[in-house]
């Protein structure tokens, strides 16, 4: 089961999610659509290594517009800051971004309940495409939970996510132990 507009509305009065700018216009029926943020970043080496931290170089995108360009790995972040303390929050591509070719997440389309903080994205093109901050990236939509949460992700020792600034957050894989 989905959230509708008007439990996503209630739920926010209730103060369970929270938006932040809030656009009553990106408020779909059973979504809410966030945006790409003004702040993208690349992997600083070729290869990577899960076992090691690999560091990141950020850059802002231009009023003119940023080309991403296939076979490359973009991070992104949402201009949205984010909680949601009662639901599982999924992150999806918007249809626009999916027939330019965006994909917005790799395999983290999926939040915790208690995550708070802005959304990193995972951002490879099938052709070149120029996209712009602000533009419409991203739709969020809102799943109830069954049972109750024994611990929330903001309350975890271990939360390597939580917090997210709104600049695009690298892999923090190097923190498991395997």
């Amino acid at each position: 089961m989905i959230l509708s507009d008007k439990r996503i509305l209630e739920e926010m009065e209730k103060g369970t999610i929270k938006i932040v700018p809030y656009l009553r216009d990106c408020l779909g029926s059973n979504s809410y659509d966030v945006h790409l943020g003004k702040n993208l970043a690349m992997y600083d080496n070729e290869e990577l290594d899960a076992k090691k931290h690999n560091t990141i170089s950020h850059f802002e995108i231009p009023d003119e517009g940023y080309v991403l360009l296939p076979n490359k790995f973009y991070l992104g972040v949402t201009a949205e800051y984010t909680e949601t303390h009662a639901h599982v929050p999924f992150l999806e591509g918007k249809s626009s971004t999916g027939r330019l070719g965006i994909d917005i997440h790799a395999t983290a389309g999926k939040g915790d309940v208690g995550f708070c903080g802005n959304w990193t994205l995972e951002i490879s093109v099938k052709q070149p495409v120029r996209v712009y901050k602000d533009m419409p990236i991203g739709q969020l939509i809102y799943f109830p939970v069954d049972g109750e949460i024994e611990v929330k992700y903001n309350e975890k020792k271990n939360a390597k996510y939580n917090s997210q600034p709104n600049m695009p957050v690298e892999s923090m894989m190097w923190k498991n132990t395997f």
